[in-house]
């Protein structure tokens, strides 16, 4: 749901070998051929997965990627990270390091300021200063330099927008007043005009490299008519994909639920959005609370779930590897080898031919 940009405690990550015995040996990798563009699998999806790159979601290096391969026993098709707006730049080196390695890049592209704290509301790069022009000079460069690199990318702007914790979300734009010509309300379509203006912006440099993903939340905070995923919806021409995170209980004091119930109803509402995209769970993953329910049970029910004839429109899934401690001194820990259980959840879950580790090319 959300990942508090508080300052992290980064742990090692545990071998696997010592948790599941030898690893499985991994196809050798493959880089895409140049100017290569992404096919959707005909059957089964990609796996991926965001592996703890720091507190700016951007240290993104081998060791790391291969390590959490080796510790899952598979190679991941979809290597996510993020670009701040903070930091003025494009991520040249990570997403070229991702391509090398064979693996799809994802980037979270947030229009965000330092020190990337959460509910704060609306900083200097705020949707109403895109929408004036104000970063223009920035969008094209980063632009530019997607067409440089010339190989597939898939890229989610402002992620998240229909919950109240980003200074994108259309809360703190007016959230369900009414706009006093049409239909619709300021919040989501402030969010919804400015997602156009980068598209465009970014189109007109050439980079048609880049396909976007609307990346919603699977319900909105808050749960009102105005926040519902139509409301931000840029429209068909502006997304290649429709797709929303998923998380099952991240902090103490989240009851505990089944994974399935979280999927059905934001899947259907996406499906009936863009009948024709694919759909990507965009993030996913769960705490570690033993006391409260077994996360190896709601990992095990989750990849079982996703890969279902009814949900076989899902193209695409992302696992939100992190460890983070709250402002209370709890800790929120989503890493896939929280324990040794979930660990092996998820290793024989991720282990069916249907999750597929590379990305198909043509």
């Amino acid at each position: 749901m959300t990942r508090p940009a508080l300052p992290r405690l980064f742990f090692l990550l545990g071998l696997a070998s010592v948790l599941t015995g030898c690893p499985r040996a991994l196809p050798p990798r493959i880089e895409p051929p140049k100017a290569a563009q992404l096919a959707l699998p005909a059957t089964g999806a990609y796996t991926g997965a965001y592996m703890d790159f720091g507190e700016k979601e951007d240290a993104v290096s081998v060791e790391a990627i291969e390590e959490f391969e080796k510790m899952v026993g598979k190679r991941q098709a979809i290597v996510a990270s993020s670009s701040y707006w903070g930091e003025q730049s494009f991520p040249a080196a990570n997403i070229r390091l991702i391509a090398r390695h064979g693996s799809l890049p994802l980037i979270f592209w947030s229009p965000w300021d330092r020190p990337y704290e959460e509910n704060r509301g609306p900083d200097r790069y705020s949707l109403t200063s895109i929408l004036e022009g104000k970063h223009d000079a920035y969008i094209d460069r980063w632009g530019d330099e997607a067409k440089a690199f010339a190989g597939p990318m898939v890229v989610s702007f402002a992620n998240e927008p229909n919950g109240n914790w980003f200074p994108w979300s259309g809360f703190f734009y007016g959230a369900g007043k009414k706009l006093s010509k049409g239909a619709g309300f300021e919040g989501p379509d402030t969010y919804r005009r400015a997602f156009r203006y980068v598209v465009d912006r970014v189109r007109a440099r050439g980079a048609r490299n880049v396909q976007w993903v609307l990346h919603l939340m699977n319900y909105p905070y808050p749960f009102d008519m105005w926040n519902l995923a139509a409301e931000y919806d840029p429209g068909s021409e502006y997304c290649d994909w429709v797709g929303f995170s998923l998380y099952g209980p991240q902090y103490n004091g989240d009851r505990w639920g089944t994974f399935t119930p979280l999927l059905a109803w934001p899947y259907q509402t996406v499906s009936e959005l863009h009948p024709a995209k694919p759909v990507m769970v965009v993030e996913w993953g769960v705490g570690e609370f033993p006391k409260k329910g077994s996360k190896a049970a709601w990992i095990s029910e989750a990849l079982a779930t996703m890969r279902s004839p009814e949900y076989n429109r899902i193209k695409a899934i992302v696992f939100w590897h992190e460890r983070w401690q709250n402002k209370d001194g709890s800790y929120s820990n989503l890493r896939v080898n929280s324990s040794p259980d979930a660990l092996q959840a998820y290793r024989d879950g991720i282990a069916d031919p249907y999750w597929l580790d590379r990305p198909i090319w043509k």
